[in-house]
């Protein structure tokens, strides 16, 4: 069956403090895979910090599109980018260089587009944890409306369980299930204001003069930073097919023209980096993934991580304490399931375990349980064959 691929600009009114108030219209891909007469279940799909949506969730045609092959079982998939990142809106001060770190800016921009360190113009964070909450639900609400379904099926990668987690929290009458791979999670994360569940503890935009990490509204990464931080992860010989770096950061500059140009040059032409909002998040934390003891409960959870992933499990002690296995045990009910896949890493979704991913959230969406297993944690080989963890 033929997948119908629609791209929406959905209306939003902004609650980022840059632009609060405002319209801006974002970005939503929407591939249909529902059987003609068959019932709909609707998934929609979040970016990360940093990559795009659809570098990371619907990259080509081939075995490594995690949305097409979604869509492909009968779903109707949705993927969504946040303002600030893919092609959701980019408030202007994304496109002034001086608005990144003193360091990134000598590093990055050097020679292309800055020949000398400036002062950035917005001195603050640009996105926040209550405008992701607000525009997960404008989507969400969108899903539902558009075809006619009352719960919308959660996914997302890394970062995306800071905006996820606590909305399926605040919203579990439009939230069927919750898939989270590599989730970002911090047990001791910065916590929601005292005496409430989800209110930011400092007043919004947080500036450089609270701390020196919120006093630009713009990160940058560049293609050679993209390929060491998935190097340190590499530890297999096959985990990674020859050419995808080249094939994934392509997708990427795909989903930002303008930071495309930006960066050092190779044979005169630039090799561009990545631009991804300056985000302050809170409450996805021990105490805050418990709040209503929702999760696990009304909204059955599925956790999925690579044994090799360092970017969401840090050494005891670190700073930030970043650990999978700790929000595994933070959910407070029984329907909650945690995979951890050998040979691979944080890239799951682009090295051959993908295969694994694509199956098991195939038949997540579809049972809201894994051959019969509603609850434990298992270890995959590469295989796909799985082994409870006592």
């Amino acid at each position: 069956m033929a997948i119908t691929t629609t791209d929406h600009a959905v209306p939003h009114k902004s609650q980022l403090p840059l632009n609060s108030g405002q319209t801006v219209n974002l970005f939503v891909r929407e591939r249909d895979g529902t059987r003609p007469g068959g019932d709909r279940t609707a998934v929609l799909m979040v970016n990360g910090r940093s990559v795009p949506v659809l570098p990371g969730a619907d990259l080509g045609t081939g075995k490594y599109n995690w949305m097409l092959s979604l869509a492909k079982a009968g779903f109707d998939v949705f993927a969504m980018d946040l303002q600030g990142h893919g092609r959701s809106p980019r408030p202007d001060v994304m496109q002034q260089p001086c608005n990144t770190s003193k360091a990134q800016q000598q590093v990055l921009l050097g020679g292309n587009p800055l020949t000398s360190v400036c002062t950035p113009v917005y001195d603050r964070q640009l996105g926040d944890s209550r405008s992701d909450w607000s525009e997960v639900h404008t989507v969400v609400e969108f899903i539902k409306k558009r075809h006619g379904v009352s719960k919308v099926a959660l996914m997302g990668w890394s970062a995306a369980s800071l905006a996820l987690g606590p909305y399926a929290i605040q919203n579990p009458k439009n939230v069927t299930s919750l898939f989270l791979l590599a989730p970002v999670f911090g047990p001791n994360y910065q916590a929601s204001a005292p005496g409430t569940d989800w209110d930011p503890p400092l007043p919004l935009p947080v500036s450089g003069s609270t701390d020196a990490k919120w006093g630009f509204p713009m990160n940058l990464l560049s293609r050679e930073g993209f390929e060491r931080a998935w190097n340190r992860e590499l530890g297999c010989p096959e985990q990674r097919e020859e050419g995808m770096v080249d094939t994934v950061w392509d997708a990427i500059m795909d989903s930002d023209i303008f930071g495309s140009n930006w960066g050092a040059k190779k044979h005169g032409v630039p090799q561009g980096v990545l631009r991804f909002r300056n985000a302050f998040w809170w409450g996805w934390n021990k105490t805050g993934v418990k709040v209503k003891k929702i999760l696990g409960n009304k909204v059955p959870v599925l956790i999925m991580y690579g044994e090799h992933d360092r970017t969401v499990n840090s050494a005891v002690g670190a700073d930030p304490f970043l650990s999978v296995p700790e929000l595994y045990k933070a959910i407070p009910g029984k329907r909650k399931l945690m995979f951890k896949v050998a040979c691979s890493g944080h890239q799951l979704q682009w090295e051959p375990a993908s295969a694994h991913l694509h199956r098991l959230s195939r038949k997540w969406l579809k049972h809201t349980a894994v051959d019969g297993h509603t609850t434990g944690s298992f270890e995959m080989d590469e295989d796909g064959d799985c082994t409870p963890v006592p």
